[in-house]
């Protein structure tokens, strides 16, 4: 369903966002600064923690608002949304990106950089949307 390049596309398509490849060569996403997505290859923690559930294709993490937000799309969603132990406590959910559709990738992404973004900033954002 979704693609690298619908991430991008999106990302790109909100104002101040900056893409940059890490050092590990994986892509993300900042808005002044704040990370609010990124490509998340799976670790060898991450495999073994999740066993044969463990996607095999690209992964997304974004942030969430708050934990409850990532506990909630991985209980409505779980061919979708997942977590790992290393996320535990931390406000973002793996999504597999093959899974989503494009609306719902977009209303994630748009979410994540609205909370990252700043007040003043994602304000004029939702005034002129």
């Amino acid at each position: 369903m979704a693609e690298w390049d619908d991430v991008r596309r999106i990302a790109m398509g909100l104002p101040s966002v900056v893409e940059s490849i890490k050092g590990e060569g994986t892509l993300e996403w900042r808005v002044k600064d704040k990370l609010f997505a990124w490509e998340r290859p799976l670790r060898k923690a991450d495999l073994a923690a999740l066993g044969d559930d463990a996607p095999t294709g690209p992964v997304l993490a974004v942030r969430v608002a708050d934990v409850g937000v990532q506990e909630a799309c991985v209980a409505d969603d779980p061919a979708v949304y997942f977590t790992t132990p290393h996320f535990a406590g931390y406000p973002a959910v793996l999504v597999r990106l093959a899974e989503i559709g494009v609306p719902e990738l977009d209303e994630l992404i748009t979410e994540a950089w609205l909370d990252r973004a700043g007040k003043r900033l994602a304000a004029r954002y939702l005034a002129e949307r």
